[in-house]
């Protein structure tokens, strides 16, 4: 352990603030202190950040690697060299079996770029597979396909957090912001001290309507449906911002005549919203001067996610709000790294930078960052839960690698997904504890959590920080960079791999050079300096050059297309994959609880955090004609699967709605997992159930 009474300024393990915070070690202890100065959260953290030393020492910690007894079934301690040269052999088995492609990679939001990059590296140098994905799928994957889209490029918010309380109304779509993100929620307030709106549109009621001046619980599925009823209403009332339509952007004669039918009483049929308030929401946005739009999963996890978030860009667009100061539209990413995770080669289509695989400039690029042939490097491969779904059968691999993600509670279909699982013949886990998807692994292997390691996060601004090593970690365990590395040499690797995070990052940055999301002039110095520096941010092209100041704020000048010119696109909405019946009746939706987050693999394991475990929320009508009392068992079934947990009956939901958090194992059993054609991400938000008393 570091030495008493030191200070270690790094940032929070958990969601896309990334909030600073201080580490203090004090004798034995590890105690979280506030950073002032940090901007995204001056000091402030959630329950969550104050309590997140709650992992250290705990006795659910892993220590050893484990290996599987063929004799008796169980897990059993190994050393590193055993569990090491036990993956080599079963990865070249299956290779040598199935070709490259038997061997897939998973990996998580969570991971430092640092990780982030080496993993997708390792999968197509050391391992030569196209099969690479991540959790980040399930997160952003919808709002960025949009954004891509519309503006060339996808980033979660082009511009600071901060510019939320400069804006005049912020409509927030599918965010429980209060809950999920608490520190953030303070600029709600601040904008209403300044005499802005907040709107929240959400089935439920939850504590971030509690901070708004309109809220809007629609049918889960159909917040595309309500965007296209606000366009109808801004075009109608001449508010259309017919200049910057003009200059700056592509394609709104379409989208206009697209909507020309979606008038108030038919989004009040679709939605359930009245018409009252679908104009009332209109009439504020087109009274207003600033207007950001801010979509989270709520909206985007449905099966017409990337839609939806292009129907609600379209609206900002035809006010003129996008490329303007304190206004547009943001995606508040939800993983830690979800942003930072996918640019740099996690994702089954992207190389390092936001390259394109399939892109033959950026192959050669990377290919000569990596030295080997560009023709070497693999084409595309599965998204997240196509590549799941192909485990064990005959055509996908046999064989999977799993690096921060915790499958058999994330998965949508978790039953399926887990079938999946135990079809491999090899199944590898990565991870602090023995979460349930390390449990049912052949090899598990323990690594660093984030007080114990150096990495770069990039969170939901753009912002690059740096979480700083405070602590050493317990004897036995690894970094996922050593894990990395030993395996690459096993492998034969054509390249040696790193293991020092700074040597790393700097191969990232030339990795990165030139591309969408250029890293190449950051350094960890300058994060030190800057209190992160802001994507994209290109090294000087003369050595002397003056650094590049970062892009706080993106879009002002041209968007990232070839013609700097935003794209409209008409769409229309055509409802969740399934549709409420006679044997299912009910709207099932899922989210997250202040308390928890993600699978929970480590926010139950905090002594500190109240586990409550699994709920059902539902309205007093539906629990009446069920029968059901508050705090009875429940049982909610879908067509994949039934769960049983108590039932929280209150009035802050619609009453065709039943809503579960996906904290605990059971949730995800129920969810859908019919895919956006565009972003390949799963419906969550959305699908038909029964409950019963």
């Amino acid at each position: 352990m570091s030495s008493p009474n030191t200070s270690t300024r790094t940032h929070c393990p958990y969601c896309s603030l990334q909030c600073g915070m201080t580490l203090e070690t004090v004798g034995r202890t590890l105690e979280v202190r506030p950073w002032s100065e940090f901007p995204v959260n001056e000091g402030a953290l959630c329950r969550k950040g104050w309590t997140a030393t709650g992992l250290r020492g705990h006795r659910e910690r892993l220590t050893s690697p484990l290996v599987r007894d063929r004799a008796t079934g169980e897990l059993r301690a190994a050393s590193w060299d055993e569990a090491l040269d036990l993956v080599a052999a079963g990865i070249r088995a299956a290779q040598e079996k199935g070709g490259p492609d038997a061997v897939a990679v998973f990996g998580g939001g969570g991971l430092t770029n640092e990780k982030a990059y080496q993993l997708g590296k390792f999968a197509r140098v050391a391992l030569r597979t196209s099969q690479i994905d991540y959790n980040g799928r399930w997160c952003m994957s919808s709002a960025a396909s949009a954004g891509n889209q519309a503006f060339g490029l996808d980033r979660g918010l082009p511009f600071p957090l901060a510019d939320v309380e400069r804006t005049d109304v912020v409509v927030l779509v599918g965010s429980n912001l209060a809950e999920t993100m608490p520190p953030a929620a303070r600029h709600l307030d601040r904008l209403r001290e300044n005499g802005g709106h907040v709107v929240v549109i959400d089935p439920r009621v939850t504590s971030t309507g509690d901070r708004a001046d309109l809220v809007l619980q629609p049918v889960p599925g159909t917040d595309l449906a309500l965007a296209l009823g606000v366009l109808h209403l801004i075009v109608a009332a001449g508010a259309v911002d017919e200049d910057y339509v003009s200059a700056r952007t592509t394609g709104f004669d379409v989208v206009r005549r697209s909507v020309a039918a979606w008038w108030p009483e038919r989004v009040e049929r679709v939605t359930g919203i009245a018409a009252s308030e679908v104009r009332a929401l209109a009439t504020l946005l087109a009274g207003a001067d600033k207007v950001m739009v801010l979509s989270a999963r709520g909206a985007e996890q449905h099966s017409q996610g990337t839609a939806t978030v292009l129907a609600w860009i379209n609206v900002a667009l035809a006010l003129g709000m996008c490329g303007k100061d304190a206004a547009g539209y943001g995606c508040l990413t939800g993983q830690g790294n979800g942003q930072g995770g996918r640019e740099h080669g996690q994702k089954a289509d992207q190389l390092p930078g936001y390259r394109m695989i399939d892109d033959p400039a950026a192959r050669e690029h990377v290919a000569a960052v990596w030295g080997v042939p560009p023709e070497s490097l693999p084409g595309k491969g599965r998204s997240a839960y196509e590549l799941l779904e192909a485990l064990g059968t005959d055509d996908g691999p046999s064989a999977l690698l799993v690096f921060g993600s915790n499958i058999v509670v994330s998965a949508p279909n978790a039953t399926h997904v887990t079938e999946r699982l135990e079809a491999l013949d090899l199944l590898i886990v990565a991870d602090v504890v023995l979460s349930e998807t390390a449990a049912i692994a052949d090899v598990v292997l323990p690594v660093t959590q984030w007080a114990e390691e150096t990495g770069t996060m990039t969170n939901l601004e753009g912002r690059v920080v740096l979480r700083s090593q405070a602590v050493t970690a317990p004897r036995g365990v690894r970094s996922d960079l050593e894990v990395l590395q030993g395996l690459a040499k096993r492998l034969d690797s054509p390249v040696p791999f790193a293991s020092d995070p700074e040597e790393v990052f700097a191969e990232l940055g030339l990795a990165s050079r030139g591309g969408r999301a250029d890293y190449s002039g950051i350094t960890y110095d300058r994060i030190r300096d800057e209190h992160g520096v802001f994507w994209p941010c290109p090294a000087p092209t003369n050595p002397t050059g003056d650094p590049h100041p970062g892009t706080p704020r993106m879009f002002l000048d041209a968007f990232a297309t070839p013609d700097g010119r935003a794209r409209f696109h008409a769409v229309e909405h055509r409802g969740g994959a399934e549709q409420p019946c006679a044997d299912y009746p009910v709207h099932l939706t899922t989210g997250r609880v202040l308390a928890q987050y993600q699978t929970g693999a480590q926010t139950r394991r905090v002594r500190a955090l109240a586990d409550t475990g699994p709920f059902v929320e539902l309205h007093p009508m539906l629990a009446r004609r069920i029968g059901a009392a508050d705090g009875e068992p429940v049982e909610v079934t879908t067509r994949r699967g039934t769960m049983t947990a108590p039932a929280r009956v209150v009035d802050t939901i619609r009453p065709d709605t039943v809503f579960v958090p996906f904290h605990w194992v059971g949730a995800n059993r129920l969810t859908n997992d019919a895919l956006d054609p565009a972003s390949r991400m799963p419906e969550f938000k959305v699908c038909a159930a029964r409950v019963r008393a």
